[in-house]
Parts: structure tokens; sequence; C-alpha cells
């Protein structure tokens, strides 16, 4: 009996499965490479990756400017808590402070953009407020009303300030070879603008001089703060020239905002 079931043939069996035939080597290297795309997929970070990579592509960078309209892209910089935040205003009121060092490892953009939108409304609001108490002062009599366009010069200033300037230098420093982060220069630079809060506050003061007094003050230690902290993507090399055009910038900013929402 078992002699008769060993006899036959396991072609017929039920359940058997046929024997794999041997491909020529057109055939194989065709499967291995269908089989390589199709493990490529999904790519490891997320994005298209071209077959030839451990990912099936070379991994686009973090920085690549294909994210830079992305807002997933911008996302992890928003996720920091209110203390470091705090801790960071706190620093950019003292320029002798390493701000850069704070931030190297975790920049954020929560803080810069709260700053900048904060003080748009600010100048905005309390630019009118100066000037109604100025006119007041000087003439008793006389018809104020309220300046929107404020708002507007406000926010194309502010913004585009803090969007603007830090593409800018980030270009120049990686056309003469220094290694710097555009998250980076926009972190340091919207919170260099936080001592301009504060400050707004005291121009509402209707005296000149003390007005003038306040904004020198403030423009010394925000464009302090900026050249300090730029000067750590600038070590070993001869570049004095960005550090004071940075200096002057944003002392022309301060003037800027005195002369227009404080006069």
């Amino acid at each position: 009996m078992e002699e008769g079931y060993s006899s036959l043939p396991t072609s017929h069996l039920l359940g058997s499965v046929p024997a794999a035939v041997a491909e020529d080597k057109t055939g194989g290297a065709a499967s291995e490479s269908s089989s390589a795309n199709l493990q490529s997929f999904p790519p490891a970070n997320g994005g298209y990756q071209a077959p030839g990579s451990a990912y099936g592509g070379d991994e686009q960078a973090t920085s690549s400017w294909k994210g830079v309209c992305s807002i997933s892209s911008y996302t992890p910089y928003f996720n920091i808590d209110t203390d470091i935040v705090v801790d960071r205003l706190i620093t950019s009121v003292y320029p002798l402070n390493d701000f850069t060092r704070k931030i190297d490892g975790n920049p954020d953009m929560y803080g810069p953009v709260w700053i900048s939108t904060t003080l748009v409304f600010m100048l905005a609001a309390l630019g009118n407020c100066a000037t109604y108490l100025m006119r007041k002062r000087n003439e008793p009599d006389a018809v104020w009303n309220f300046d929107v366009t404020f708002v507007d010069w406000a926010a194309c200033v502010i913004y585009g300030y803090a969007l603007a300037v830090p593409v800018a230098f980030y270009f120049l420093l990686q056309y003469v070879g220094c290694n710097a982060s555009l998250i980076h220069l926009w972190c340091m630079w919207g919170y260099s603008l936080f001592i301009f809060l504060p400050s707004s506050l005291l121009l509402v003061a209707p005296v000149e001089i003390f007005r003038w007094v306040i904004i020198i003050l403030a423009g010394a230690a925000s464009s302090w703060f900026v050249a300090q902290n730029l000067k750590a993507y600038t070590e070993g090399s001869d570049l004095m020239v960005l550090i004071v055009s940075a200096l002057l910038l944003q002392f022309a900013l301060a003037l800027f905002i005195k002369i227009f929402f404080f006069m």
C-alpha cells in the first residue's frame, strides 16, 4: 500500500505547487528591477524617490526649496513650549547672552510670528494714540482722525523686514562660504524685534526728547543683539562688513518706527 502511494506522480497531487521555471538572465534582471522599484514605495521621507538609492532615490535635504512652499515643513518649528519662548524673549532683551546657542538645536518660528504680528498692531494702534496726544497738546481745538494706513504700513514694513532681511543675509553668507541656516536667521531676527514691543508703549508719551531716548536705546540694544548673534556664522572669516550692515539696518528700522509712527 505504501509503495502504491509513493509511486503516484507528485504533479497530480491535490494542493501541489508546480516547480518554478528558471528564467533567463534578461527576465531575471527585469524582475529584480521591478522588485526594487516596488520595494521603494512608500519612500522613507514621505516624498517621491527616484530609483537608484537606498530609498529608491537620493534623499532630499530638509532645506530643499521644494519644502519652502509646504506648510508641513514648518510645523515642527511651531511645536514649542511656552517656557522656552519666554526664556528666549528674556534673552533677546539682554544682548550679551548667547542666544544662538539656545536656538542651535531647536529654532522656532512661533516666537517670531507672534512678535511680528503683535508689533504690527501695536505700532498701528499706539502710533495713532501718540499722534492724537501730540495733536491735542499742540492744538487743543484741532480735529483728529484715526489713520488706518498705519496698519498697512506696519504690516508691510515689519513682515517684509522680518522675512526679506534674513533671506538676503542667508544668501550672502552662503555666497562667502559660511554655513548658515535660514530658519535660524529667521528665528534670530524675529526675536530681535521683541524689544520694540515695550518701547512702543513708552513712545506714546507726548514728550519728544523722551521718545528719542527710548528709540535710540531700543535700536542700539536690538542692533547689538543682531550683530552679536550674527558673529556665530562668521567665525574665522573677515566679514565685519556684513555684521556692520546688519547693525545699521536694525537701527534704521528703529528710526523708521520713531519717525513714521511716533512723530
